[in-house]
């Protein structure tokens, strides 16, 4: 299917730098951020369970600003723990 949008300048080059920062074409960025938003939201019980569902999603590996997975895992975990409301 071909879909033809206007989009805003400001969102044009948005879209841009997004794809630019994950090292996709510009065609294929969107194409994910509707295929994530129209995908139904997994259940899991575990980090196992959703890292899995990442991987099955090619979602691993997009968040290039995160150098240390394990310690940015660690960062939200100490955050949510502290979290009041």
């Amino acid at each position: 299917m071909t879909l033809v949008l206007e989009l805003p300048p400001e969102l044009e080059r948005n879209l841009s730098a997004r794809a630019e920062e994950l090292q996709l074409p510009l065609a294929e960025y969107p194409v994910r951020v509707l295929a994530w938003a129209g995908a139904p939201r997994p259940k899991v019980g575990s980090g196992a369970e959703l890292l899995a569902y990442w991987k099955a999603h090619g979602l691993v590996g997009t968040k290039p600003q995160i150098a240390d997975a394990a310690e940015h895992a660690r960062a939200l975990r100490h955050d949510a723990e502290r979290r009041t409301a």
